[in-house]
C-alpha cells in the first residue's frame, strides 16, 4: 500500500468528514435502532455505542487529520497547542458535512420506520410530539433541566473531555498509551455518557449535535433546531462544548503539564535530557 508522507490539508478535510461520519454513523444508528424497533438498550449500552463509534472513528483518521471529528477539540488545540489556525474553519467545515451526510444516511436507511412509527403514535413530523423521534439525530436537555442548567452540563463534561484527552495524548504523562488512545477516549465517552448522559444527552461536540440537528430540520421536523424552548436550543450544544474545551485546554498544561518531568528521565531541563541521552547511546 503506498503513502503519502506529505498530508495535504484537502486529506485532512476528508479525513475529519469520514471519521465524524462513522461517529454519526455509529451513534445515531444505535439511538435509531433504539426508538424505532424497541431494542432494548440501556443508558449504559447506548453510551458504550457512542464510545466504540468515536474510537473506531479515530482509528481510521488519526493518521491523516488527527482525528479531532469535533469542532470543540479543533478550536482548543488551535488557542492553546499550536493547531494550525488557518486550518480551523476547513476541519469545522468537514466535521459538520460528515455529520449532516451520515445523518442523511442513517436516516435513509431507517426511512420506512421513521413513517411506520409516526403513523402508529398519530403525530405529524411537524409537530413537537415529534421531538420524539428528532432526538434521534441529536439532543435535548432533560424537560427538569433550565438553558443555562443544560450549558452548564455541557460545558463541564466537555471540559473533562478535553482535559483527559490531553492527559492521555501527552507522552510525559505515565506510560505511553500509543494504539490504546483511541479505545480509553472511547472509554472515556462512554463513562461521561453512562454518568450525566441523561442530563443533556452528552452532545459535547457541536458538529455531532448540530449537523444531524440540521438535517432533521430539512426532513421535515419542525422543532428539531429550536427543542420547542423559548431560547432556541441548539445554541447550547454548540457554544457550551467550545467553551468547556478551551477551558480544559488551557487548564491542563496549567495543572498537570507544568509538572511532569520530561519524556523518559524525570527530568524539566532540556539539556540535561538531551545529555542522558547522548550518554545511554555511548554505553549502548
Amino acid at each position: 500500500m503506498t503513502t503519502n508522507k506529505q498530508p495535504t490539508l484537502l486529506g485532512e478535510c476528508l479525513a475529519e468528514f469520514i471519521g465524524t461520519g462513522l461517529l454519526i454513523f455509529f451513534g445515531v444508528g444505535c439511538v435509531a435502532a433504539l426508538v424505532l424497533t424497541g431494542a432494548t438498550f440501556g443508558q449504559w449500552e447506548i453510551s458504550i455505542m457512542w464510545g466504540l463509534g468515536v474510537a473506531i472513528a479515530i482509528y481510521c483518521t488519526a493518521g491523516v487529520s488527527g482525528a479531532h471529528i469535533n469542532p470543540a477539540v479543533t478550536i482548543a488545540l488551535a488557542a492553546f497547542h499550536g493547531f494550525d489556525k488557518a486550518k480551523v474553519i476547513p476541519y469545522i467545515i468537514s466535521q459538520l458535512l460528515g455529520a449532516f451526510c451520515s445523518a442523511a444516511l442513517v436516516y435513509s436507511l431507517y426511512s420506512n420506520l421513521f413513517t411506520d412509527y409516526e403513523i402508529a403514535h398519530g403525530f405529524a413530523r411537524s409537530s413537537q410530539d415529534a421531538l420524539a423521534t428528532a432526538g434521534i439525530f441529536s439532543t435535548y436537555p432533560h424537560a427538569s433541566l433550565s438553558f443555562f442548567g443544560a450549558f452548564a452540563v455541557e460545558f463541564v463534561i466537555t471540559a473533562v473531555l478535553m482535559f483527559v484527552i490531553l492527559a492521555l495524548g501527552d507522552e510525559n504523562n505515565g506510560a505511553s498509551r500509543g494504539a490504546m488512545n483511541p479505545l480509553l477516549i472511547g472509554i472515556l465517552i462512554a463513562v461521561i455518557g453512562g454518568s450525566l448522559g441523561p442530563l443533556t444527552g452528552f452532545a459535547m461536540n457541536p458538529a455531532r449535535d448540530f449537523g444531524p440537528k440540521l438535517f432533521a430540520y430539512f426532513a421535515g421536523w419542525e422543532y428539531a433546531l429550536t427543542g420547542a424552548k423559548e431560547i432556541p436550543y441548539f445554541i447550547v450544544p454548540i457554544l457550551a462544548p467550545i467553551a468547556g474545551a478551551c477551558f480544559g485546554g488551557w487548564l491542563y498544561p496549567k495543572a498537570i503539564a507544568a509538572y511532569l518531568p520530561q519524556e523518559g528521565h524525570g527530568c524539566t531541563i532540556p539539556n540535561q535530557c538531551e545529555q542522558e541521552d547522548e550518554a545511554q547511546e555511548a554505553r549502548a
